[in-house]
Order: C-alpha cells, then structure tokens, then sequence
C-alpha cells in the first residue's frame, strides 16, 4: 500500500495541531480528513472511509475512551494511534486495553509519528495469513515448533518467558500494557514485579545488552514493546 493511497483521521480539538498534522502527513504522502470533535469524526469514519484513526483524548463532546470503545464495540476495527500528554500514562494505558493501537505523546516529532503510523498499518494488513515464524534482527520465534533463536542458535526458555515473548511477537511493533501481559500470562492480575522479573529474565536470554535492550523495549509507566518483524519478513499471526 503507498502512502498516496491511505486516507489519515486526524480527530483533535486543536487548530493548530490539526494544522500540524495535516501538513506534516501530506508531506508524507497521507490523504488527511480533519475532526475537531466526536461527532464529526463519527461521521467522516462513515463518509471517508479512513484506514488509520489518530484520535486525541480530550475531545470537547466525548472523551476519546469513549468514542474508541464506541467503534470497537461497533466493530470498526482501523487503527488507532492515540495523541496524548507526557502525563497521561494512565489514559494512555487505558486506551490500549480499550484497543487503541499504539500511542505518540505531545509534543511529538513527525518521523516518530510516521513510523507508528506505518507499523500500525502494516500490522493491520498482516493479520491473515502470515507465516508463523518471526524474525527480527537475529531474533526468530516459531510459533508453532515453539523455538526460539538468536543468531541462529536455540535458546531455551521457561514456559512463563516463552508465553510472554509469544503475546509481544503476535504485536510486534505494538506497546502492550503491563496488564494485558499479566491477563494473559498469569491468566488474572499479579504483581507488576512479577512481570519485570520475567522480562529481565528473558532480555538476559535474547538481548546482546539486556541493560540497553534492542528487542524488547520498555514503555516508561505503560508496557513493553517488541521490535518489529524485519520488513520482508511477515509478522506473526495473531491469536
């Protein structure tokens, strides 16, 4: 897909932001619909059929938790990039569980916003059939034989490590919150320190650096994120 070809809802309250965005995504060569409140973005994702949602929190007639859980309990599953304040870890984290895709905080710089744009897309188109084995770097995870390497040598980890490693491959290039992780590995929710010691365990065993990891990076208050699969190479399938 070119970028000519994908059409970007901006949905901010914010002139000048708005102005911002729309500048910067046509330069990358987005199409761009602005909205500057709920209801006009309820509207232009019926009308203008966008294929990524950048959807502010604040919004003056619906906060934005409340219009993402609208769409996706309708089943209007597009990308959502959340914009949101440095402070906001919580609303943040929220809008993740809630489904938002991932997330750039104010101010925010325009390659960075780009590159989750472009990551949050291709996840989206990746979701039917790709190959069950992931590669990044010289990380690769089959999901299916369950073996783990790093530069071509196996790696063995323990049940809990692998089942975590798992849920960030089937997301690559997505933060997932320290309570999904813990949802979904411990199956209820634990202790936060729990969780760290298994990454701190598992970065020891896939990272070169496991103090300045390069695969699995954390998100400051909010989760974790796995780098995402090389770019010939098809991410994972979810689920």
């Amino acid at each position: 897909m070119s970028n000519s070809a994908v059409t970007i809802l901006v949905v901010d309250d914010e002139p000048p932001i708005r102005k911002l965005l729309r500048v910067g995504l046509t330069n990358e060569g987005y199409a761009v619909v602005e909205a500057p409140n709920a209801r006009t973005a309820i509207e232009s994702v019926a009308q203008e059929r966008p294929d990524l949602i950048l959807l502010d929190l604040g919004l003056p007639d619906m906060s934005g938790h409340d219009l993402l859980a609208r769409w996706r309990d309708e089943g209007i599953g597009l990308p959502v990039v959340i914009l949101s304040s440095r402070t906001d870890e919580a609303g943040i984290v929220r809008a993740l569980e809630q489904g938002a895709d991932d997330y750039v905080t104010k101010p925010f710089g325009m390659k960075e916003l780009a590159a989750r744009i472009r990551v949050a897309l291709r996840h989206r188109l990746q979701q039917q059939g790709e190959r069950p084995v992931f590669h990044t770097g010289e990380l690769s995870v089959d999901l299916v034989k369950r073996i783990v390497k790093v530069a071509g040598k196996e790696v063995k980890l323990s049940p809990k490590e692998y089942d975590i490693l798992r849920i960030l491959v089937q997301h690559a290039g997505k933060v997932i919150t320290h309570q999904h992780l813990m949802n979904q590995v411990w199956g209820a929710s634990a202790d936060v320190q729990y969780l760290r010691v298994y990454v701190r365990q598992l970065r020891q065993k896939i990272e070169r650096s496991p103090d300045d990891p390069y695969y699995i990076t954390t998100e400051t208050g909010v989760g974790y994120r796995l780098r995402e699969a090389d770019p010939d190479q098809p991410a994972a399938p979810a689920g």
